[in-house]
C-alpha cells in the first residue's frame, strides 16, 4: 500500500512524505526542523527509512527548513540541476551534503522510481512523477502558473495527484495584493487557480484517476472550502459524484493532512 501524505501545504511553507511499507521520501521542507521533525514523528517515521529528500525549486516556502535538518539528519537531496546549485551556492544545504541532479527520466531513489518534469514559475521548478515499490504511480506538481505538455503528460495514468490550487480569481483580484504581485500570480510563471485546477481535476478523472490532494493554497486568496466547492462544482456539472466516483483532499496548512491511500 502506498500513502501521500501532507505535512504541511501552503504559502507559508510546504513538505509532503510519499511512503510505501517501512521507505519513504520527503518531498521540499519549508518549514523548520522542529515543524518538519514532529510531524514525521507523529507519523510514526524514522529518520533512517527514508531514501532521500526531492526538492521542487530554491523558494524559502519549499526549502526553509533543509539547512538545519540535514545538518542533523544526512540524507542525499535530489532535484534540478539550477535549484541545486542555488541551494550550494547559497549555504542552504550543508557543504557535505550529497546533492543528485536529476533529469527528465526515471531513475531510481531508494525502492521508489523518480521522474522530474518542469514546471513553468518564475525560477527554475520542477515536479514529480515517483512510482512506488507496489506499483502505484502519483504525481505531484506545485509552483507553476500553466499546465504546459510536460505537466499533462506527468499528471496522466497517476493513481493520484497531487496539484496546486493556489488562488481563487476573485479573491485575488480584489484582494490587498498590489498590481504587481497579482499580475506575478496569475501569470504563466505564476500559480495556478481553482478554476484551471479544477478542470484538470475533471480531465484526470475521466482518464481513471481516483485519489487527488489540492496543494499550495494561498492563505490570503483562498480558502480550503472554496478550493473544493470549486472542484465539486466542477465535476458536479459532469455528472462526477465527489466520494462516489473519487476523492479530494484540501491539504492543511499547518498541520499534517490526513493519510490519502493509493
Amino acid at each position: 500500500m502506498s500513502e501521500f501524505i501532507s505535512l504541511y501545504s501552503g504559502s507559508s511553507g510546504n513538505s509532503s512524505v510519499v511512503r510505501c511499507g517501512d521507505h519513504y521520501l520527503i518531498i521540499d521542507m519549508g518549514k523548520g526542523v522542529r515543524t518538519t521533525g514532529a510531524a514525521l514523528k507523529s507519523l510514526g517515521l524514522n529518520i533512517a527509512d527514508c531514501d532521500g529528500i526531492l526538492v521542487t525549486h530554491e523558494h524559502s516556502d519549499h526549502v526553509k527548513g533543509l539547512s538545519t535538518f540535514l545538518k542533523k539528519n544526512p540524507l542525499p537531496v535530489y532535484g534540478g540541476a539550477d535549484t541545486l546549485d542555488f541551494l550550494d551556492a547559497n549555504g542552504i544545504v550543508p557543504p557535505t551534503c550529497e546533492l543528485n541532479t536529476l533529469s527528465s527520466r526515471e531513475e531510481d531513489i531508494g525502492a521508489f522510481g523518480v521522474q522530474a518534469f518542469p514546471t513553468s514559475h518564475d525560477v527554475p521548478c520542477v515536479g514529480y512523477r515517483i512510482h512506488t515499490p507496489d506499483g502505484k504511480t502519483m504525481t505531484l506538481a506545485t509552483d507553476l502558473g500553466v499546465l504546459t505538455p510536460p505537466v499533462h503528460e506527468a499528471l496522466s495514468g497517476c493513481d493520484l495527484v497531487a496539484l496546486e490550487s493556489n488562488y481563487d480569481l476573485h479573491m485575488l483580484r480584489s484582494g490587498p495584493y498590489p498590481y504587481y504581485l497579482r499580475a506575478r500570480i496569475e501569470s504563466a510563471r505564476g500559480h495556478l487557480s481553482n478554476d484551471e485546477c479544477s478542470a484538470k481535476l475533471l480531465e484526470l478523472v475521466q482518464e481513471g484517476c481516483k485519489k487527488f490532494a489540492l496543494c499550495h493554497l494561498s492563505q490570503e486568496n483562498n480558502t480550503p472550502m472554496l478550493a473544493l466547492q470549486t472542484v465539486f462544482n466542477t465535476l458536479g456539472a459532469a455528472g462526477v459524484v465527489p466520494e462516489k466516483d473519487c476523492v479530494v483532499q484540501a491539504q492543511r496548512r499547518n498541520e499534517v493532512s490526513p493519510v490519502l491511500e493509493f
